[in-house]
């Protein structure tokens, strides 16, 4: 959870109820089992069947009151991994962002956590904005020719990236490539880009990436529940104040925007 580990505990917690009623989310909160990680992002890559750039083009609508029959296309533009699909990408179940005042695209240098919204209400991001351009990593799905999110809950399978594909598609590529090789060979090449990039020490954006593979040779990430033990914790003491007044301050603009 890294970063967002207190402040999304509390934003959870407090902003549940009101973007449940704003927004059509097909669940309404998540937890995880004990021992559940969230895959690090060479998991992610190495699961995913299919790493695909897309552009978000609206939503194939389905029956109403049944979120799975509803599915946002997708135009793939490249895959990462994978085959590209020679039509429009169905995903069940996923759908357009409503509401403006949810609008968030992902950060292109924050390489940790995934996408806010992937913290409120269900386990993942499943809410888009139309003419976004976000790289996925996807599975097959359940019905013939759709597809899924590949990665468990709070994993980054869905990200805005620039038009250039910035510094994660970029990486991607990199877990893509790793995650075929044997366990040797795969350190091998992980410490070799890690060592490039290190050296570039005139370039953030570089040195984000550099530190972002170091987090792949590390290995597996913490339980989550273990991290949110941790947030409780600080939470407890003079952190919490603080949290509770940048949610409070938040939750006071956002009523007064619905007052307009």
């Amino acid at each position: 959870m890294g970063r967002l580990a207190s402040a999304m505990f509390h934003i959870a917690l407090r902003f549940a109820a009101l973007i449940v009623a704003a927004l059509p989310l097909p669940a309404l909160a998540c937890s995880v089992a004990d021992g559940y990680r969230v895959p690090t992002n060479l998991e992610l890559a190495q699961d995913a069947e299919l790493i695909l750039l897309g552009k978000v083009m609206g939503v194939e609508s389905g029956k109403e009151g049944v979120p799975q029959s509803h599915a946002l296309l997708v135009q793939p533009l490249s895959a990462i991994k994978g085959e590209l699909p020679a039509g429009m990408v169905k995903l069940p179940g996923i759908g357009l962002l409503a509401d403006p005042r949810f609008l968030a695209l992902s950060n292109p240098y924050d390489l940790i956590d995934a996408h806010p919204l992937s913290y409120i209400g269900g386990c993942i991001r499943y809410m888009f904005p139309q003419g976004s351009t976000v790289l996925f990593f996807l599975k097959p799905g359940q019905t013939a020719g759709s597809w899924a999110p590949s990665g468990g809950p709070f994993s980054r399978w869905a990200e805005d990236v620039p038009a250039d594909g910035g510094p994660w598609t970029t990486l991607s590529a990199i877990y893509a490539r790793a995650g075929t090789l044997p366990a040797a060979d795969r350190e091998a090449l992980l410490e070799s880009e890690h060592a490039a990039l290190s050296a570039r020490t005139d370039d953030p954006v570089a040195l984000l990436m550099a530190a972002d593979i170091a987090r792949q040779i590390a290995g597996p990430n913490e339980e989550w529940n273990t991290q949110l033990d941790r947030a409780r914790e600080r939470d407890d003491g003079a952190g919490e104040g603080a949290a509770e007044s940048t949610v409070d301050t938040t939750l006071d603009a956002m009523r007064r925007s619905e007052g307009k």
